[in-house]
């Protein structure tokens, strides 16, 4: 055998791998689409039918048309875009005194948020509901968006880190050469260099909030609840609506899916930036 024929080889079991994987992981949600456009008993029935015998929308009008549910979306977007504002603004400048100063606090502060973030939600979740609740920010968006962003938080300063760090002191030096503060270098020099890893952190923040349930379900009640405690609601003592499940929570990926299509470019450039330096 040639080592051609063995490259070919190679080549043919790396990509059956690659499609038994994606299969896998993506089959949850194919399986769901498929049921989000089945009858409300086809839906349900026993066995399971993969593909629906008789397409149909009716359970994405009865979902869309539920009550709560147009507010809900709504809740979700505004929750999800306050909370990744507040993580980039807070983490940006954290991040870049961190890599740029390299003091021993700044250390202990990189790892502190660090272990924060291994802190179950749960442990924080009702101090977070009696300090809301004092505030007098209970059951909005705005109260929600800062749970999310103790969350989001820690991890958007670690991938921030991350990215300045792949930039190199001698772009900051030039710029303060050209007459820029430290906050003018960032601005104007640093930042449109990791402008993909911004990207990045702001998918990761934007999914941590558009993906939370528990301080969801602890901080609102009504005016602010957003999506996935309505799409919970939805199992009642009198039954379970598995097809308004289903096409509820395909519309609620399609933002996420259409964000990432739309940053997919800095994404990319992000998560290569760090295997450049130098």
């Amino acid at each position: 055998m040639n080592g051609l024929e063995t490259r070919g080889k190679s080549r043919i079991v790396l990509w059956a791998l690659l499609a038994a994987a994606l299969i896998l992981y993506g089959f949850p949600f194919i399986y769901l689409l498929l049921t989000s456009f089945k009858t409300p008993l086809e839906a349900i029935s026993v066995p399971p039918e993969v593909f629906p015998t008789q397409w149909t929308l009716e359970n994405y009008v009865s979902a869309l048309s539920r009550e709560g549910v147009p507010a809900a979306l709504v809740n979700s977007v505004v929750t999800a875009v306050i909370s990744t504002a507040l993580s980039l603004v807070l983490a940006v400048p954290a991040a870049y005194a961190i890599t740029r100063f390299r003091t021993p606090s700044g250390r202990v502060f990189i790892v502190a948020a660090l272990v924060t973030r291994m802190v179950p939600t749960i442990a924080v979740g009702a101090p977070l509901v009696e300090i809301m609740r004092n505030l007098g920010i209970t059951d909005t968006s705005f109260g929600l968006a800062l749970a999310h962003t103790t969350i989001s938080l820690p991890l958007s300063i670690w991938l921030m880190a991350s990215f300045f760090e792949a930039v190199p002191d001698e772009l900051d030096e030039a710029a303060k050469v050209d007459g820029c503060s430290r906050l003018q270098a960032l601005w104007r020099v640093v930042i449109p260099v990791v402008t993909g890893g911004v990207a990045v952190t702001a998918i990761f923040a934007f999914l941590a909030s558009w993906n939370e349930f528990l301080f969801a379900l602890l901080l609102t009640s009504v005016r602010a609840q957003t999506t996935p405690i309505v799409i919970a609601n939805f199992q009642s003592q009198f039954g379970l609506d598995w097809g308004g499940m289903t096409a509820l929570a395909a519309v609620y990926s399609i933002p996420v899916i259409l964000l990432t299509l739309f940053l997919q470019r800095h994404i990319v450039a992000g998560l290569t930036l760090g295997a450049v330096k130098g």
